[in-house]
């Protein structure tokens, strides 16, 4: 990632988290191009699969805070 782009990075990560899940939604949107169809039977499946393994007690869920907590050290640490 680029300077400038981890300077916005950090920038955007001062911001509450309704305007940064707004920011995520706009970036998110602008890269939006017509739905390849067999990414989403792929997705589908997977999605049926995770489920599948949740509700057989076979997968480890972690709560949402760990999983932020890892995600943005991650994001920072790049």
């Amino acid at each position: 990632m680029a300077k400038p782009t981890k300077d916005i990075l950090r920038k955007a990560m001062e911001l509450d988290a309704a305007d940064r899940a707004d920011l995520a939604a706009e970036l998110i949107a602008s890269l939006d191009e017509e739905a390849d169809e067999d990414v989403e039977i792929a997705w589908a499946k997977e999605i049926e699969r995770r489920i599948a393994a949740i509700e057989a007690g076979t997968t480890t869920l972690s709560p949402w805070s760990d999983v932020k907590q890892r995600i943005e050290k991650e994001i920072l640490e790049r």
